[in-house]
């Protein structure tokens, strides 16, 4: 496994980062043996990150990384590196209540956290989504007092915009920038990766598969359970699923000429934006299997050379795809579509 660090000040990392949400929320039912089983077999394969975030099932998901990390060999255990998103305020129902980005917040939700992963410290700590009632400035200071402390190693930020990403370095040294980048979700090209790339932070690239839309699995005709996020998402309805599954055919075809997957060649497609954009850019998968897992991990040996990439940018284009990333409501809190 390639290593990669993330940023001028960040840990170095695992080419491949493994996102951990899907095994507690958002995509429908997951198996806790399978997902434990998972995060082992990630781990015995080299990668080294495992992101999370507190509010993934309110709290079941660190409790899940904690116990797997628990149950892994020592010198497996003390590889891994925790990345953990944090300030997203839910309710009993599990309704969304905003975020919460005051000092005071952030030093309690570190606490829990240390608790359910069962660890001393966290290696990238982040606020979910910036909270528009306090200044980033405020937020990042109350993470670096944190590592002064010990309990965090290094500040990490979620889904900004470039001008906060400024202002965020100008208080504090940040590693890493967790934001959606993908073949359908490429935004951050303008401005919000070259400030990355300027300001030495590297990117964790969440969505590399856009959900599982562009994975090459998922069907036209497929059932979404009521507590699957994809049943909400706009690019999952209607017309824009079937304008989006086109996307998916010509890169499979792109995919069959090259002996690989569709999933492999998506992800290898942000793979090679790192040297293309001069930054370091570690992909997230969001495998839940173990055979995901490995079909992920594959997109390692894929090298895509400037006639393949050509031809991905013919078949896929820039702003190619239908719908919005999230739903309005969502769209709403996101600093980086500002």
């Amino acid at each position: 496994m390639r290593t990669l660090t993330l940023g001028n000040t960040g840990p170095q990392t695992s080419a491949l980062g493994l996102g951990c949400m899907g095994m507690s929320a958002l995509y429908g039912e997951a198996d806790r043996t399978e997902s434990i089983a998972t995060i082992h077999a990630a781990l015995e394969a080299g990668v080294t990150l495992l992101d999370t975030g507190d509010f993934y099932a309110m709290g079941h998901n660190e409790m899940l990384i904690g116990e797997a990390l628990r149950s892994a060999p020592a010198a497996r255990r003390e590889q891994a590196l925790t990345s953990v998103k944090f300030g997203a305020l839910r309710d009993p129902d599990g309704g969304w209540s905003g975020y919460d980005g005051r000092p005071a917040a952030v030093r309690n939700f570190a606490a829990y956290s240390l608790q359910r992963l069962g660890v001393d410290h966290i290696d990238v700590y982040r606020i979910a989504r910036l909270d528009p009632d306090v200044p980033v400035e405020e937020t990042v200071g109350a993470i670096a007092e944190l590592v002064e402390k010990g309990h965090v190693r290094h500040i990490g930020l979620s889904e900004v915009g470039a001008d906060t990403l400024r202002r965020a370095a100008a208080t504090a040294p940040i590693s890493d920038l967790q934001i959606e980048y993908s073949l359908i979700s490429r935004g951050i090209e303008a401005e919000i990766l070259p400030t990355a790339a300027e300001l030495g932070i590297g990117v964790t690239a969440y969505g590399v598969l856009s959900r599982g839309l562009i994975s090459g699995h998922f069907t036209r005709d497929r059932k979404l359970a009521a507590n699957d996020f994809r049943s909400m998402s706009p690019r999952f309805q209607g017309e824009n699923l079937d304008r989006n599954l086109d996307l998916v055919d010509a890169l499979r075809k792109i995919a069959e000429q090259k002996g690989v997957s569709v999933a492999q060649t998506a992800i290898a497609w942000v793979l090679a934006q790192g040297p293309r954009h001069d930054a370091a850019i570690v992909p997230l998968v969001g495998a839940r299997r173990r055979d995901r897992l490995a079909e992920a991990l594959g997109a390692l040996d894929v090298t895509l050379d400037e006639a393949d990439l050509a031809a991905i940018e013919a078949a896929v284009p820039a702003g190619a795809a239908a719908g919005a990333r999230y739903p309005d409501s969502q769209m709403a809190h996101l600093d980086s579509e500002h």
